[in-house]
């Protein structure tokens, strides 16, 4: 809504009878006054006004549906001064949210109890060496208790069905059957006078840590009981399948594996997804596959002390196997089905993330629901009849909500939102008719716990709209052109502060990493499009040949050439973007990218000089070095279409290092000294031929930081940096 319009429908109005036929010739111009007042009031958005914006977490439902719970962080510069707590808030919007834990340490993974009456979540508290699981009692009030005290630390809890145990992920050393070992074992680690990492396999890191001999394991506590080791069971302890050495579960952008489980709906069994294959991925891809384990109920037989007798082992059974990986597994709520992501293994960079259906407990009628639709499955969540499944997916730019039969059928958009994206769905299993609830957001609209019912949404929290509102940004502008190629190439342009049709802005053209990743209408704190562009700047970000969000062949197009066509499609939309919209200065152009796109950056050094200026953020410089060195190498094989000693056509023709006697272009570098995905290495092969070419050049890093600037104050001052860069040369 408008200024003007704001003052109209305020309730604070004045009487039609009150206003003289003088005043009501005014009135339009009064309006005028003050709608250009308010839009003057809007403030540039600043590094402080983003960074320390609270932020609101993914919603956790009960199941009745009535009650929704989130956290809020509020963020500092320094992280000592960082606060996050829970806030309760019913799931009609009947009241506003209020707070639920006043804790200095921050709660994660928050979940209900099938009750809908308690929660328990994962905290490192006072006293905790490290995260442990607590017990809120909602309905009741009072404290959360401990009812862990693990020797590595205790995450991501789940109630079993009855609501009498509680299911989490820890990490265990090997040969420990019990908690106590384990102690025991931490303890020596400490105590030895030498230090040294072994290895016998690949992987030896994961983005930012040395890996070591410490696996991950699901563990049961039953209440009721005394916490310690009294009532807890480790499901894998002593079991062959933690003895394969390639047992393992599943990574991603971050410094933890984590096991990915349900509960059977019966309580006496568990399902979830690891591989063994993990000692294998230098040279293949990486399977990981369903299993089911037994659940030693509350009362049976242990030794002593109470622990678990090591001697009664339940084997966990394999489930579900293919070529390929499984995630997420999930029980529809009347027991009948379970569902799991799906990913096949087929020589292919990229693929759809699917979503997959079996009968439960025989495991049979498996189908692929998603089979006929072309996007990929983010979330997923159930209706309470087990009907229908409602499920994200990123769509040029936006993140939109679908929805397929659980027994297969037709897939449909059912949320189709104007702009922003929709992440973190969940539906209450126990509702007379479904009701949807998730978070949204856009660039200029962060995110908040929301509630869709018949495709309206509706927020539940609004901890961030006013200082939002109070800040002067647009919405970006989406454009389409096709390539030389003949692709459909999806763009978005955004504008600065203050922004004037009228006049002529230099060009930032901004490119995204992954590859397998789109920009989206979102805020972001790592590359912020309004802060780039505040300054002055139009900012130009381009969806290119292997982006996510435009089906799979799109996505796949990218194997065999991983910077040329890229970079081209990129060229060609500044092209496009300076005809269609006259108010970008095509003589001041500029380039920046992290990750894939700062490997981008490093072929934009290499290939052309248009760019009156380059930016590179974790960039790989040579392909050959990064295969060497990063966490990941065999994905990068399948990319180049061989490995490094075939010096098949890309690994010979898309590396930048070897076209270092055309490197022109003043490039300012970044990288994190701990950032094992694209080591450091590679920003100083490349910084010692731009000093080799003389090329004005910047380096710049970060000796606390890893493949992401995350420290608030870094973050403030690499903003800085970037800015005085593209003034410099801009």
């Amino acid at each position: 809504m408008n200024a003007e319009r704001r003052i109209q429908n305020s309730k604070f109005r004045m009487p039609s009878r009150l206003i003289c036929p003088a005043m009501k010739k005014l009135v339009p111009f009064f309006l005028l006054l003050i709608s250009t007042a308010l839009l003057a009031a809007k403030q540039p958005p600043t590094h402080e006004s983003l960074f320390l914006m609270k932020r609101v977490g993914a919603p956790a439902v009960s199941p009745d549906g009535k009650w929704v719970i989130t956290s809020v962080t509020e963020p500092a510069y320094d992280e000592k001064e960082q606060s996050s707590d829970l806030w309760l808030v019913p799931g009609d919007g009947s009241a506003k949210p209020r707070r639920i834990t006043f804790t200095k340490a921050s709660e994660s993974d928050v979940t209900w109890s099938p009750d809908s009456r308690r929660i328990a979540f994962s905290a490192k508290r006072e006293g905790d060496d490290a995260a442990q699981i607590y017990l809120l009692d909602v309905a009741s009030g009072g404290e959360a208790q401990r009812v862990t005290n693990v020797a590595t630390g205790a995450r991501n809890p789940q109630f079993s069905p009855d609501g009498n145990a509680i299911l989490f992920v820890t990490g265990v050393w090997p040969g420990a059957a019990d908690d106590e070992a384990n102690r025991k074992l931490v303890k020596e680690r400490k105590e030895r006078k030498y230090n040294v990492r072994v290895y016998t396999a690949f992987p030896i890191r994961h983005w930012d840590r040395w890996l070591d001999e410490q696996q991950t394991h699901l563990e049961v506590q039953q209440l009721g009981a005394q916490t310690g080791v009294s009532g807890l069971h480790d499901l894998f302890a002593g079991t062959k399948l933690v003895a394969e050495p390639g047992f393992g579960g599943r990574g991603g952008e971050g410094s933890r594996e984590e096991i990915d489980a349900a509960w059977s709906p019966d309580g006496q069994s568990v399902v979830f997804a690891v591989t063994t294959k993990r000692t294998s991925a230098a040279y293949a891809e990486v399977p990981i596959d369903l299993y089911r384990v037994a659940v030693r109920k509350a009362g049976s037989p242990t030794r002593p002390d109470g622990s678990e007798d090591p001697s009664r082992v339940s084997e966990p059974e394999l489930i579900a196997h293919a070529d390929g990986t499984y995630g997420h597994p999930r029980f529809s709520p009347d027991g009948k089905t379970l569902f799991a992501t799906w990913e096949p293994n087929n020589g292919k960079v990229y693929n759809l993330t699917r979503l997959a259906a079996f009968d439960f407990p025989s495991m049979t009628n498996r189908r692929v629901l998603t089979a006929s639709s072309d996007r990929s499955v983010g979330g997923f969540a159930v209706v309470p009849d087990s009907k229908t499944v409602y499920f994200t997916a990123e769509d040029a730019g936006l993140e939109k909500i679908y929805s397929v039969p659980a027994g297969g059928g037709e897939v449909k958009l059912a949320v189709d939102p104007e702009r922003g994206v929709y992440t973190d769905l969940v539906i209450p299993e126990k509702t007379a008719t479904p009701i949807l609830f998730g978070r949204w957001g856009s660039s200029t609209d962060p995110a908040e716990v929301v509630r869709i019912d018949k495709n309206v949404r509706r927020n539940l929290t609004n901890f961030t709209t006013d200082a939002a509102a109070a800040i002067d940004w647009q919405s970006p502008r989406h454009f389409y052109f096709t390539s030389s190629k003949g692709r459909k190439i999806h763009n978005m342009v955004v504008v600065p502060t203050g922004f004037d049709e009228g006049k002529k802005y230099p060009l930032l053209v901004l490119m995204h990493g992954g590859a397998a990743n789109m920009w989206r209408d979102q805020i972001s704190l790592r590359w912020n499009y309004h802060l780039l562009a505040k300054p002055g700047y139009v900012i130009l970000l381009t969806n290119y040949t292997g982006s996510t969000g435009f089906g799979e062949q799109f996505g796949q197009l990218i194997q065999g050439d991983p910077l040329k066509t890229p970079a081209d499609e990129i060229n060609e939309a500044a092209d496009e973007a300076i005809k269609r919209f006259p108010f970008i200065d095509g003589t001041r152009q500029a380039a920046a990218g992290a990750s894939y796109g700062g490997h981008l950056a490093n072929w934009m050094e290499a290939s052309t000089t248009r760019y009156k200026c380059i930016i590179s953020h974790a960039g790989l410089s040579n392909l050959e070095s990064q295969w060497g060195t990063s966490d990941t190498i065999y994905s990068r094989e399948l990319m180049n279409l061989g490995p490094p000693w075939e010096q098949g056509p890309v690994w010979r023709e898309q590396n930048p290092i070897r076209y270092a006697a055309r490197f022109k272009t003043p490039i300012m570098l970044s990288v994190g000294e701990h950032d094992f995905r694209v080591p450091m290495n590679e920003t100083l092969e490349n910084w010692s031929a731009l000093q080799r070419m003389q090329v004005p050049s910047r380096l710049l890093v970060w000796p606390d930081e890893n493949h992401w600037i995350l420290n608030g104050e870094n973050s403030r001052y690499f903003y800085k940096e970037v800015a005085d860069w593209l003034a410099k040369w801009l």
